[in-house]
């Protein structure tokens, strides 16, 4: 006999844990250079990464990197900044600032390290000159409520910034810049990944604009006048700026699901990864995995009981109206996988986000069973209109249901599994 909740909350530690910065980092760091070794970073993982190149490097060097307001990891020698997610605020004008300065006037002797993890996005708002933080607020805010996949929102957010889409790494030429990523992106593209600061890629402001069209997004004029000039392009791979740059995503969702299937397996339980890029909206994809735990529930196919599946990726929650309530994306798609599992014997679900915080409360995500439901409904609730107000934290809490590990230190996205016994 397994407890359900112990079960899959050692396999969200595993999957965690294969994401530590120390490990991941250890096996990228680059040589020492002839000059100034000169440590940048942000994102909800940040801290933590500087914590552990500290340990690890022992040779001079100086840092700054930005994190989310709330705890983190004390480092000696790296500076950390902090600033607000999901929304922008002016500590992040501050954070940005500060990054730009910290590779300013280096040489082709200096190094670079770029410690980039997924939540910078948010962390370094750097609107060109003649924008202000209101306007990439308004972006921000726009975009978080579009329905829009990660890929398309940092399409946008890089073209509406002095510090993402490589402009960070092109401030720092002619020094060299080695980039280790920790990804949270669906396909690890690390240009994805906080937007790029130091990774920049092929898209254009044209996309942009199409990407604002398609989601039916309401910029500020003068957001929309900046993506029609010249001054929204973004720098290409081909710069011969980044020539002598390197990138190495150094943890991802795929080490992490591959982690938890062997943990799995330690405790008996056959596990199947059904894929690490999962996108869409997220009751949608909860639906989808319902469907899929009760045909293996009710009748043992396409696999066999007792199984753990397992996936990630990162859903989004497009918002309808201006009366929602609490939640984030893997507690909108538990709740929309209980409706669909009530009543239904043997399922047991945890969906959290691996940074350990889900949308804007404590929560990394929630439990849910077949059960689930019926408390909710016993506590006074009615579940459906929770989800129809994007309320999914209040119907877990008065459940019990809700999954408080706290902060992790890393950031690798979704992380959800289903045991069907």
């Amino acid at each position: 006999m397994i407890d359900a909740r112990l079960f899959l909350t050692r396999l969200f530690e595993e999957a965690v844990r294969a994401a530590d910065p120390y490990e991941a980092i250890k096996a990228r760091l680059p040589e020492p250079p002839k000059g100034r070794t000169v440590v940048v970073g942000a994102g909800k993982a940040a801290s933590q990464m500087a914590a552990a190149f500290e340990k690890l490097w022992h040779h001079p060097f100086s840092g700054t990197v930005v994190a989310r307001h709330g705890p983190v990891e004390r480092c000696d020698h790296i500076t950390v900044l902090q600033s607000a997610h999901p929304v922008p605020d002016k500590a992040g004008l501050v954070a940005s600032d500060a990054l730009l300065k910290a590779v300013s006037g280096l040489t082709s002797d200096d190094l670079v390290i770029a410690l980039i993890s997924g939540g910078g996005s948010a962390l370094l708002p750097a609107p060109p000159a003649h924008l202000t933080l209101a306007d990439e607020i308004a972006v921000n805010r726009a975009l978080l409520a579009s329905g829009a996949p990660i890929s398309a929102m940092n399409v946008v957010r890089k073209h509406v910034s002095r510090i993402k889409g490589g402009r960070l790494a092109a401030a720092a030429f002619p020094a060299r810049v080695v980039s280790l990523v920790v990804s949270d992106v669906p396909g690890d593209n690390p240009a994805f990944v906080a937007s790029g600061p130091t990774v920049p890629d092929r898209s254009t402001a044209e996309e942009a604009l199409e990407i604002v069209a398609r989601y039916r997004m309401e910029l500020p004029d003068a957001v929309m006048v900046h993506l029609r000039s010249e001054g929204a392009a973004a720098p290409t791979p081909d710069d011969p700026r980044f020539a002598r740059h390197e990138c190495h995503v150094i943890a991802s969702a795929a080490v992490s699901l591959e982690a938890a299937a062997a943990k799995a397996r330690e405790f008996g339980i056959e596990a199947r990864i059904l894929s690490d890029a999962i996108e869409g909206e997220a009751r949608d994809i909860g639906r989808m995995h319902a469907a899929l735990a009760r045909e293996v529930a009710l009748k043992d196919r396409p696999f066999g009981k007792p199984v753990v599946l397992l996936s990630g990726g990162e859903t989004t929650v497009t918002i309808s109206g201006k009366d929602h309530g609490k939640g984030g994306r893997n507690s909108e798609f538990l709740l929309s996988l209980a409706l669909d599992i009530d009543g239904v014997a043997g399922i047991d679900a945890l969906a959290a986000d691996t940074d350990g915080i889900d949308g804007s409360e404590d929560n990394a995500g929630a439990f849910a069973n077949g059960q689930s439901i019926a408390r909710m409904r016993a506590a006074g609730i009615d579940p459906r209109l929770h989800l129809t107000r994007h309320d999914a934290w209040s119907a877990f809490d008065v459940s019990g249901d809700l999954f408080v590990p706290g902060p992790t230190g890393t950031n690798v996205n979704d992380f959800r599994a289903l045991l069907i016994r």
